[in-house]
């Protein structure tokens, strides 16, 4: 992690990495950790940390979380959110949403949640022991990519 005065914006993949599609948010962190970044971008694969995440939270302002969700829609379709409540949160949040949900209620009765910007990426179901994508989210993980360097450089333009 860089100096946190500088850092203004932290890029977080939240998912199992061993679940199949589940983590397709560490895919997609590991992918930006390999990229040149502005110096106000740090990127974090944040697993399955639950509230060992908090301190990530209360430190940037902002944060760009991208997370599996198991929500009836087609395998692939990508949303933004901008939650302010765990309640905001997608309903089916996958295997860690508990722990996320719970930290996000921990971090708003401290008065210290960040802007969140969540790109909740559908799943067709969580596959067990396989570090693998399916073809349908493996093909929108470019269009993921592209929509958060979009919004960083969006980001930067307001904080102008």
């Amino acid at each position: 992690m860089t100096d946190q005065t500088t850092s203004k914006i932290l890029i977080m993949g939240i998912g199992n990495y061993l679940m199949g599609d589940e983590g397709v948010g560490v895919h997609v962190a590991r992918y930006f950790e390999n990229q040149k970044l502005p110096d106000y971008v740090d990127v974090l694969d944040g697993g399955t940390g639950g509230f060992h995440l908090m301190e990530y939270f209360e430190t940037y302002p902002t944060v760009i979380l991208i997370d599996a969700t198991l929500d009836n829609r087609p395998a692939g379709t990508i949303r933004l959110i901008k939650p302010r409540f765990s309640s905001d949160f997608p309903r089916a949040m996958s295997t860690h949403d508990i722990g996320l949900k719970d930290m996000v209620e921990s971090l708003i009765i401290l008065d210290k949640l960040p802007e969140i910007h969540l790109f909740a990426v559908s799943i067709a179901e969580i596959q067990a022991q396989s570090i693998e994508l399916s073809s349908a989210i493996q093909n929108v993980v470019p269009e993921i990519v592209t929509n958060i360097e979009t919004l960083i450089q969006e980001l930067s333009e307001v904080s102008k």
